[in-house]
């Protein structure tokens, strides 16, 4: 196809370069452009959420926001269009065309995060939770709501235009974003749609391969943190699903490797949880002053919710002439300045491989850690202020249950895909890792800690362990 570079603008990009997208020029009448997507509020407030939810406050140059991510994400989707639409089609019956492909995948990996709240992840666990919800819960409500109207009217991407009688589903949008809560019955969904639902749900995903490679960079821990092309290349679909060739496994052994070492040194680092401690004390009575209840029952509302508001708001408190609210803004001003009251004590790391499972061991009850810790402690500190902080990671997550089914290998010498989880190479790896954290008020008694939790996790023998 001759590339229409009246429709096309660019985006310059630290990670991947040029990132294009059509703009509003030069296009029919009736017709929407990636661009007025890229620019509606619901999108632009990205820009107010912060990628590392409260890494930016440890590493000075990660001040990267949900914006960034999401172009980056819309970019790698095009990627993976170009090297795997061939093999969707052998693999699935009807796929349609390759621009419609491409253009749902893109939009889809756009609006991937469009739910997300003050502080992301963090905001689903101490807020979302209550309403049994996720921010992808949330962000299917808003493609389906508020952003349906202008899906339907995208009909091209750079590299193509939808057939005459092709049309944008909302619903298909909504339906990729969302990880499986269990696994599709048949017949609910087209098998080519479900199969491309693992570029958004699995153990690498366009999402998963930017936020590696742009966090890494941006941290200043890695500019170039594993090999995309090698993934990308060895990558196909196959009637089983999503399958990288036996050859490319140990490119992606690396990228896995790469994510657990972001979330040991970077997500999970003892300051960054030091600041989520602070917050979980802040958070709960915070939002009964910031928000009215559910998102899904006042969306206006929540569209003008972001890091940026809540810190403007909280740093106003600090002048409020009521007492209760201007000891919270005091308390807020302490967490935006450093200045943190729980200092780490003692920390320890866990590994889980096949056959071990955390929630049969003492992390699943982290107050029972904290007993057990009291009671090999000197009697006079027993009583000590401290709080547990368990970061869980799943470093290879299990290819069964309901998120599962995402990912196979291609073995050469069986000739056929089979489960990546079953693949010798890969068994290797850990299925996931726990860092358990003390912290308490000041670092007198880090000894004494540091010994007894080292005590209570060798009597457990819950797993292979690593200071």
């Amino acid at each position: 196809m001759v590339r229409d570079f009246a429709t096309e603008s660019l985006s310059h990009d630290p990670v991947h370069g040029y990132i294009p997208f059509v703009s509003r020029s030069g296009l029919p009448p009736g017709e929407i452009s990636e661009q007025e997507v890229i620019d509606h509020p619901w999108v632009q407030r990205m820009r107010q959420i912060h990628q590392l939810q409260t890494a930016w406050w440890v590493f000075p140059s990660a001040e990267h926001t949900r914006f960034q991510h999401i172009l980056g994400v819309m970019h790698l989707a095009s990627m993976a269009i170009e090297h795997w639409y061939d093999s969707l089609r052998e693999a699935c019956s009807n796929v349609p065309s390759r621009p419609y492909v491409e253009t749902l995948v893109r939009m889809a990996a756009l609006l991937h995060d469009v739910g997300h709240g003050p502080f992301g992840h963090f905001f689903d666990d101490h807020y979302l939770h209550q309403f049994d919800l996720t921010h992808e819960d949330l962000g299917a409500a808003i493609i389906t709501r508020d952003l349906a109207d202008l899906l339907v009217r995208v009909r091209r991407n750079p590299r193509g235009k939808l057939q005459p009688l092709e049309q944008l589903e909302p619903a298909h949008v909504a339906f990729l974003i969302r990880r499986p809560k269990g696994r599709t019955e048949p017949g609910e969904h087209p098998d080519w749609l479900i199969k491309l639902r693992s570029l958004f749900c699995g153990i690498y995903t366009v999402d998963n391969m930017d936020f590696v490679l742009r966090d890494a960079y941006m941290s200043g821990y890695n500019v170039k943190a594993f090999d995309l092309s090698r993934l990308l290349h060895y990558t196909f679909f196959t009637p089983a699903g999503l399958t990288i060739h036996a050859r490319g496994l140990p490119a992606l052994i690396n990228f896995i490797e790469v994510r657990a070492n972001l979330f040991r040194t970077i997500y999970f680092h003892r300051t960054v949880r030091a600041l989520d401690v602070a917050l979980e004390d802040l958070f709960p009575e915070t939002m009964q002053h910031l928000f009215p209840g559910n998102p899904l029952n006042h969306l206006e509302l929540y569209q003008h919710l972001t890091e940026s508001s809540l810190i403007v708001d909280v740093q106003r408190w600090t002048r409020s002439q009521d007492d209760a609210l201007r000891t919270l803004g005091n308390r807020w001003r302490d967490v935006l300045t450093r200045n943190l009251h729980w200092k780490m004590a003692a920390e320890k790391t866990v590994y889980f491989h096949a056959g071990q499972s955390e929630s049969a061991s003492i992390f699943s009850e982290p107050e029972l850690v904290v007993k057990r810790l009291r009671s090999r402690l000197p009697p006079a500190i027993r009583d000590l202020e401290m709080k547990i902080d368990v970061a869980r990671h799943y470093h290879r997550p299990s290819t069964r249950g309901p998120t599962g089914g995402q990912n196979y290998v291609f073995d050469p010498a069986v000739g056929e895909a089979r489960e990546l989880d079953d693949f010798e190479l890969f068994r290797e790896q850990p299925m996931s890792f726990s860092m358990c954290r003390i912290y308490t008020l000041d670092h007198h008694h880090d000894r004494e800690i540091q010994q007894a939790l080292n005590k209570i996790l060798g009597e457990v023998g819950d797993a292979r362990t690593n200071m």
